[in-house]
């Protein structure tokens, strides 16, 4: 068993943190779908603009001490002006924003075993916590894993602007040292919110958009059969590889194939129709919503 880790900076925020919820989007959008892309589009490019504004604060910040360090007052202070005006545009853009995106780093972590394997790996470490092992169990569980996380850092646009405004002060009244420690504290109190997208999950809501379209169509032959019997099936083998995972409650994932049953019932014999997968996809989509981890 082996842990493929893959690591990409990106600033296209928007695009990932919408991945989510738009993945059963149909190829041939309606003018309302094409009005929503439009909107999209939009907040992405405003998300890019408030990242490129935060991150020059944090860099302008950053540039002060490096004066201060060398105790240039004056160009620490210049730095701390440039840094108060970003913040400023940021604020007058949006004056309820609670934190600016000052940063993303995605990283994607890929558990390259199947089922069986996940299973095997649970029962020994279940087996080393029952000794008492805690840290060899550990160690073994961290590699389960198959998701891809989007770590966005904020300034929070409640305390970093006041900072700035306290440091520049204590730079005009001499007193650098001081200065220094409100700007490294204003640094060190960024916040991190994280967006955890299961890649089960979405393998198999991948699956249904294809059972999908052929549940939909009308005399299906032998084969169309055959794909829509294998595209159920996998999306019920990746929902139990999340499962055991732990990437829910067994009561989130039971609702689920309940789901996956009752759609395979109203597809048996070659009967058609549209609207069977609503129930799902929103269940899907709720669960995404709600396995999200707290701000930190």
């Amino acid at each position: 068993m082996s842990l493929v880790c893959k690591v990409m900076l990106t600033c296209l925020l928007g695009a990932l943190v919408l991945l989510p919820m738009t993945a059963f989007a149909d190829n041939a959008a309606p003018p309302a779908a094409r009005a929503d892309a439009q909107t999209q589009s939009q907040t992405e490019e405003k998300r890019k603009t408030l990242i490129a504004d935060a991150t020059s604060a944090i860099q302008e910040t950053q540039s002060a001490l490096k004066h201060l360090d060398a105790a240039n007052l004056q160009d620490a202070l210049a730095a701390l002006e440039r840094a108060t005006g970003k913040l400023d545009i940021i604020l007058a853009r949006d004056p309820k924003l609670e934190l600016a995106p000052a940063g993303v780093t995605v990283v994607t972590y890929d558990f390259e075993g199947g089922l069986d394997a996940v299973k095997r790996v649970r029962k020994q470490a279940q087996e080393l916590m029952d000794e008492g092992r805690l840290q060899e169990a550990r160690r073994l569980l961290k590699n389960l894993a198959s998701e891809t996380v989007i770590s966005v850092s904020n300034i929070p646009l409640a305390t970093y602007p006041d900072a700035i405004k306290t440091a520049a002060k204590l730079i005009d009244q001499n007193k650098g040292d001081a200065a220094k420690r409100v700007l490294q504290t204003a640094l060190n109190t960024q916040v991190i919110t994280e967006t955890i997208i299961p890649l089960p999950v979405v393998h198999a809501r991948e699956s249904l958009k294809t059972a999908e379209s052929l549940a939909g169509k009308k005399d299906r032959t032998k084969e169309d059969n055959d794909r829509l019997k294998a595209s159920m099936d996998q999306a019920r083998s990746q929902l139990e590889f999340a499962q055991a995972l732990g990437y829910g409650t067994k009561n989130d994932f039971d609702k689920m194939y309940q789901e996956l049953n009752e759609i395979e019932e109203k597809t048996a014999n070659n009967k058609f129709g549209t609207g069977w997968f609503a129930k799902i996809k929103e269940s899907i989509t709720d669960f995404m919503r709600s396995s999200q981890p707290a701000k930190h």
